[in-house]
């Protein structure tokens, strides 16, 4: 089990995928995607694999969760600076969390 303070040192957040586009020479098959998660932290870059699930042009517009305080990490010739949350299906491919009604970009989870 895990305190109130321990889930709060995570910090979730809301934001558009306002761009995507394969992931040349990686060695799984990923997106670059850019996520603009509100003016305080601004447009942000993650590398995803959810190549199986989603094509980029689907992917833009869609309102996903970020955890936006992990530190960035060096992926190939990227710098991947949140990570974009997802469940896997039946099959292990993940499958993006999302918001269902319209909340500002940066609002944070509770």
């Amino acid at each position: 089990m895990i305190t109130w303070d321990d889930f709060a040192k995570i910090d979730l957040r809301a934001g558009t995928i306002v761009r995507a586009e394969p992931f040349e020479g990686v060695k799984k098959p990923a997106f670059k995607v850019w996520v603009d998660l509100g003016p305080e932290i601004g447009v942000k870059k993650s590398s995803a694999q959810i190549t199986h699930r989603y094509t980029p042009a689907e992917l833009v517009g869609k309102t996903v969760v970020c955890v936006v305080n992990f530190p960035p990490k060096q992926i190939a010739t990227f710098i991947s600076e949140v990570l974009v949350t997802g469940f896997p299906d039946e099959n292990g491919h993940v499958v993006l969390t999302t918001i269902d009604k319209q909340v500002p970009n940066g609002a944070r989870l509770f």
